[in-house]
């Protein structure tokens, strides 16, 4: 590890007037470039007008609002690799390019995660405080612990616009939230309404559908509910019966009925059945007698009882169950509400029920049941159960008077934006998603019973002295951006004046996804729309890999159209999830959480568990994830760096399912690093003192090695210009990678050694400006994904002229438009032919473990138009081959090569013979041979013979035949090489007067 220690203010410019150290360390790489990127601006839109290069188009988009509460994970990490890479391409491309960054207040998280702090310091409960004073608790904490996830995305590398930085808190976006709620309602798109709506009772608020976590039962299981000792069963069908009202003492006239949720029978209000269900018939009209409570429940009879499902007959709970209440309105029902806010049962349920925890209350009604002789049994039943994704607690369905947002037209334009092509979808399998989400959303409930957030700005309306009507009737609201606003609103409505009314604010907030629906207009300054507004909306771009997205940007998308007037998207990149190298998901439970610092920084084993016996989990759950540890990160993870996270997260295709991230990856990606850092350190050694560049619009190399590099260069910026626009950033990556290190380094370099010692000054002038331009090129190439790495090496780079860019992240992006003039396809179709060889001759060096010598070569090609270009690559040939000297033949009649060369055809026009006379020692290679040559025969025989069967013939599907028959020709091949090097070997031991027999 090397550190980087010249004294350094923040902000300040790197000092890289020394040498590079031996080897390439991500610590010393990484420090004090961010600070200097910043200060200079180059991450503010403002900053094209210094580039020669500015286009006239923009480029912008906010980050995906991470909850103030939180800190990088692999997911995160993803996200903020893509959309870098993307911005950075994008402002090196010369657009006019703005990353807005933020955070979402994340009501529900930040609450609990204040209410556990003076809990834990105080011994206080939110209640203990008043609101303000609490509000004040949380504001305390968001400046202290609330921006520790900023400083993980300057880790990071994300270059976005610090100045713009966006909090849904601020005074800013809550004016902007307040206007969207006032001009949704004047719009008649927000209502209040007394309606079901999904409760946690631990959190004692409603939450959203999206936060609703379904889950999937098989049968009978139990499962820890918080705020309640012991486990609860799930999946457990019970049957009771109903009796029929004047028929007590009968047999038969009764009708039972099945539920999962016995203590809601005390909200029962009817029975229904299916109008055709002849076991019923008799019943039409007909009342049952509730055992508990006395009430007399009618009868009905609806088509969408489904006969098959449970006894037929289905209980009616219209305030406890979303399918009852729409069975309940369309039957004219009442309404009875026995659970409460905090999960216990009502005073509709009687007084041996009242303030019972409803699962108790559960065992209780059973128990009371079978006491009547009405308890029918108890059998296992596939269910889905509602949970709270925050809590785990089990969610009620609430009767409740909330604020709701119609959706159903909102949503119609969110289909027609992807229909008609203005919002595109990459990949584009997820529009029929889009479409089915938006097909199915209902109304949406903004409702949030908490106190951090933004208040609702609505106002109840009472007469002065007047009582308080109660929440069943619940009077008068009218909605205002102050509240002056409301009660001038008010008295014109009533008539009165204003010092009649009494306006109590509703003490909800705002379900947290409306504000951040907001984020990407809101951030801009709307609702003035003026500046940043005016010129980047609606031109943004969003990215995220998180389940939410669909809510996410479905409520974007319709409060933009709703309230701008303009969609505020083009495109939307879904990317994968991120899971562990085995393919599960992430999970703390598993031990297979990777913190992306740890990735960066390094850490060892017994800080990662250390880092697990400090969580929350249960120990047997600690135990288990320690376990997988130990066996994932036997040596802990080395520090990798952030320039290889980025660039192995985004060397997967993030366009699938998911990827599976394994940290070895990352490693390789260091190891690339690497790699690139010697590259550089070769260039500047090989470029010397007083070395002026030239653009690269001017260099016209004369070797064909020169024009072989520069024409893979042009490919390669090709590729990554057309991979680029197709969101394939794996792609990308992969063409650099494999310029880098196939082309540049392995072959380019390589070749070009000889011609450095030589240094015939007109071949050196020529090499030394191809080298820079690749050199130079290929690192801008690299940027987007390896920020700090580039800008080490290409700082040190000679520059042109004092008009050269001041870091690379602002310097233009490499185009085919600049560098058409080394496109050069024949000169790469001829290196092909060259590379033939190459690596014929290396892998005869590698079979007879040639390490140091370097033996003669004969190239046979009786062909005029191959030789040509094989004379032509000559010293290439003869530097890449490792050959001591290489001879071309016109054919091997007459010139024959010595006997003691091995023969292997290279390609359809062209023999190698490589001299081995006194490199090898021929007994010993027949000791090697032989046994192999016995062991090929073998394995031929067998696979013929097994060819020849007739369950092969009958059984064998044609794929696997052809994969068979592609085996025995791959065995043939090899045999007849390994006959041929014995026959050689064979008679070298012959000429050195040896046994050619002898394989002791």
């Amino acid at each position: 590890m090397v550190l980087y220690k010249i004294p350094t203010v923040a902000g300040q410019k790197k000092d890289t007037s020394g040498p590079l150290p031996t080897s390439y360390s991500p610590h010393y790489v990484e420090s004090a470039w961010y600070a200097w990127w910043v200060k200079e601006g180059f991450f503010k839109p403002e900053y094209q007008h210094q580039l020669p290069h500015q286009k006239p188009e923009t480029f912008s988009l906010s980050i995906p609002p991470p909850n103030v509460t939180g800190s990088l994970h692999l997911g995160h990490a993803l996200t903020v690799a893509i959309e870098d890479a993307l911005v950075r391409w994008k402002r090196m491309q010369g657009y006019k390019v703005l990353w807005v960054p933020g955070s979402d207040h994340a009501g529900i998280a930040t609450q609990a995660v204040v209410e556990r702090k003076i809990w834990k310091e105080q011994g206080a409960l939110r209640q203990d405080f008043t609101r303000d004073e609490f509000l004040q608790e949380v504001w305390n904490w968001k400046e202290e612990k609330g921006n520790e996830i900023f400083q993980q995305l300057k880790v990071m590398g994300a270059s976005l616009d610090w100045d713009r930085v966006c909090f849904t808190m601020d005074s800013g976006f809550s004016q902007a939230v307040t206007e969207a709620f006032v001009q949704l309602y004047e719009q008649g798109m927000l209502y209040r309404e007394r309606r079901l709506v999904n409760w946690s009772c631990a959190l004692r608020s409603a939450i959203s559908d999206i936060e609703v976590e379904n889950r999937q039962l098989q049968g009978r299981t139990e499962l820890s509910v918080p705020g309640f000792q012991g486990k609860v069963p799930f999946g457990v069908l019970v049957t009771f019966a109903y009796e029929v009202e004047g028929e007590a003492g009968r047999i038969g006239e009764e009708l039972p009925v099945a539920t999962t949720r016995p203590e809601t029978m005390l909200g029962d209000v009817a029975v229904a059945v299916h109008p055709d269900d002849p076991r019923y018939t008799h019943l039409h009209g007909k009342r049952l007698c509730h055992p508990f409570t006395g009430r007399l429940l009618p009868i009905i009879t609806d088509p969408m009882v489904e006969q098959d499902v449970g006894t037929g007959a289905v209980k009616v709970t219209p305030a406890h169950s979303h399918a009852d209440y729409e069975l309940g309105r369309r039957h004219s029902l009442p309404f009875v509400s026995v659970i409460a806010e905090d999960g216990t049962m009502t005073a509709e349920c009687g007084e041996w029920l009242q303030g019972l925890n409803r699962f108790l209350a559960r065992e209780k009604v059973l128990a009371a049941l079978k006491e009547r002789g009405l308890y029918r049994g108890t059998k296992e039943h596939p269910m889905v159960l509602p949970l709270c994704s925050r809590s785990r607690d089990v969610i009620e369905n609430l009767l409740k008077n909330q604020w709701f947002v119609q959706c159903e037209e909102m949503a119609r334009w969110a289909l027609e934006a992807v229909e008609s092509g203005y919002l595109k979808f990459t990949p584009k399998f997820h529009e029929k998603n889009w479409r089915t989400w938006l097909l199915n959303t209902s109304d949406w409930c903004i409702s949030r019973q908490l106190w951090w957030g933004h208040q609702i700005p609505a106002y109840r309306v009472t007469l002065s002295g007047s009582p308080d009507l109660g929440e069943e009737n619940d009077g008068l609201w009218v909605v205002g951006r102050t509240e002056a606003e409301a009660r001038r609103k008010a008295a014109a409505m009533l008539q009165k004046s204003e010092e009649d009314l009494k306006l109590v604010r509703d003490a909800d907030v705002l379900d947290t996804w409306f504000s951040s629906g907001l984020f990407p207009f809101a951030a801009l300054g709307w609702p003035q729309k003026t500046g940043d507004f005016q010129q980047f909306y609606p031109n943004s771009l969003l990215e995220t890999g998180s389940d939410l997205l669909f809510f996410w940007v479905a409520r974007m998308v319709m409060l933009g159209k709703q309230l701008t007037g303009e969609l505020p998207f083009s495109q939307v990149f879904l990317h994968s999830m991120v899971r562990d190298a085995h393919g599960r998901k992430m999970s703390k439970s598993l031990g297979n959480v990777i913190d992306p610092l740890d990735v960066i920084h390094g850490v060892s084993l017994q800080v990662l568990q250390e880092k697990l016996q400090k969580s929350s989990l249960d120990p047997r759950e600690v135990a288990i994830a320690m376990e997988g540890q130990r066996r994932d990160f036997p040596q802990g993870i080395p520090a990798c760096g952030t320039d290889a996270l980025r660039f192995a997260l985004c060397s997967y295709c993030a366009q699938g399912d998911s990827i599976n991230l394994d940290v070895a990856a990352v490693e390789n990606a260091s190891r690339f690093c690497n790699k690139v850092w010697n590259a550089l350190k070769f260039t500047l050694a090989a470029l010397g003192e007083g070395f002026t560049p030239v653009d690269p619009e001017e260099v016209y190399p004369s070797s064909p090695m020169d024009r072989w590099i520069l024409s893979r260069l042009y490919h390669t910026a090709e590729d990554c210009a057309r991979k680029f626009e197709e969101f394939e950033l794996h792609s990308v990556t992969s063409s650099i990678h494999l310029f880098w290190l196939c082309d540049f380094c392995d072959v380019y370099l390589e070749s070009i050694k000889p011609i450095l010692r030589n240094r015939d000054p007109d071949r050196l002038l020529s090499t030394r400006q191809t080298l820079y331009s690749c050199v130079d090129l290929a690192l801008r190439l690299l940027s987007p994904f390896m920020p700090f790495v580039t800008e080490e090496l290409w700082q040190r780079l000679p520059r042109m002229d004092s008009r050269s860019p001041l870091s690379i992240c602002v310097a233009r992006y490499p185009t085919t438009e600049h560098l058409t003039h080394w496109h050069n396809p024949e000169e790469e179709a001829n290196f092909l032919l060259v590379q033939d060889i190459i690596k014929t001759v290396r892998s005869l060096r590698a079979t007879y473990q040639l390490t140091k010598v370097r033996p003669t070569v004969y190239l046979v090609c009786p062909e005029l138009v191959p030789r040509g270009v094989y004379e032509k690559y000559r010293e290439p040939l003869q530097t890449l081959s490792l050959a001591g000297s290489l001879r071309l033949l016109p054919d091997s009649e007459g010139t024959e090569p010595p006997a003691g060369c091995v023969a292997v055809k290279a390609n359809s026009h062209a023999d190698i013979f490589v001299d081995l006379e006194g490199l090898v020692d021929p007994q010993k290679e027949l000791l090697k041979l032989m046994p192999r040559q016995q062991k090929l025969e073998r394995q031929l025989a067998g696979l013929t013979v097994q060819a020849q069967g007739t369950r092969y013939q009958e059984q064998v599907s044609p794929k696997a035949k052809s994969y068979h028959q592609q085996k025995i020709s791959l065995l043939h091949s090899e045999l007849k090489r390994t006959e041929q090097a014995i026959a050689t070997f064979q008679k070298m031991a012959v000429r050195q007067g040896l046994s050619p027999d002898r394989t002791e």
